[in-house]
């Protein structure tokens, strides 16, 4: 049976002096961007239902998460027996209602529960939270920030009744981008449109999905009929910038009803 051990082993040996020279210089800061990558790959496969892909992946990412603690380790900061106690410690802190005498009866409460003791975990830590967004990294991926600052001041008790609501001011966004292609004025255009895809990100929320999966799939599938237009193309060796308007739209129409079979 294969252990975490045998990641460690092979992390040591590529980081030893007989190793890989780009291994040696890998730093936490250097590794983070290689485990983002391979995140977003393991999305791809989730979102694809891919199996063998998704076992892959993970592995890709498991090992990424070894290699930073390894440089941890190295350093004599921490090792993954703090790093497994410590989120071991919290994740039963914070479910009282599995692991303690705590009573939840609806998902609201088991919300308020969590936000509850992970506020209180912040203040014994001597963190000060200024405001209910400080819990909101500014690394993320604008569109899961986008999501995760919404998340927020709902729980706040700021949001609209309801989805209507929201595709409403989604109506209003757009006509004001429309407006704002008018005036002409650059920085007012990308504001604009920035407005659409943040009310378009509550629309998503407000009717429970995550505007990430959503979006992949749906690039996904733009991507599974553009590949099948070059598929035909290619066989009728002609190139797509040399076809008419009607010529295009035939072509999609097409592999839209073929991809969907």
């Amino acid at each position: 049976m294969e252990t975490i051990d045998r990641l460690f082993d092979i992390i040591r040996t590529l980081r030893s002096e007989g190793g890989c020279a780009w291994d040696r210089k890998q730093t936490p800061e250097t590794m983070w961007e290689c485990l983002a990558e391979e995140t977003y790959e393991l999305q791809e496969a989730i979102a694809k239902h891919d199996l063998q892909n998704i076992c892959e992946e993970l592995g890709d990412v498991l090992f990424q998460l070894i290699f930073i603690i390894e440089i941890f380790q190295e350093r004599q900061d921490f090792t993954l027996s703090d790093v497994i106690g410590q989120v071991a410690k919290k994740m039963i802190h914070r479910h009282p209602h599995v692991y303690g005498n705590a009573r939840i009866s609806t998902e609201q409460e088991l919300n308020r529960q969590w936000e509850t003791i992970k506020a209180l975990e912040k203040k014994e830590n001597g963190q000060k939270r200024v405001s209910v967004l400080d819990a909101v990294p500014k690394g993320m991926p604008s569109l899961i920030r986008a999501l995760k600052v919404s998340k927020c001041v709902v729980k706040e008790g700021f949001d609209w009744d309801n989805i209507y609501e929201v595709l409403d001011t989604a109506k209003d966004e757009i006509n004001e981008f429309e407006a704002a292609l008018k005036s002409g004025n650059r920085n007012e255009v990308s504001m604009e449109f920035g407005d659409i895809l943040f009310t378009l990100v509550n629309v998503a929320r407000v009717a429970k999905f995550h505007p990430e999966t959503a979006l992949a799939g749906s690039t996904a599938k733009f991507e599974g009929r553009f590949r099948l237009m070059e598929a035909q193309l290619n066989k009728r060796k002609i190139k797509l910038k040399d076809l008419s308007k009607d010529q295009k739209d035939l072509l999609w129409e097409q592999a839209k009803k073929s991809y969907e079979r």
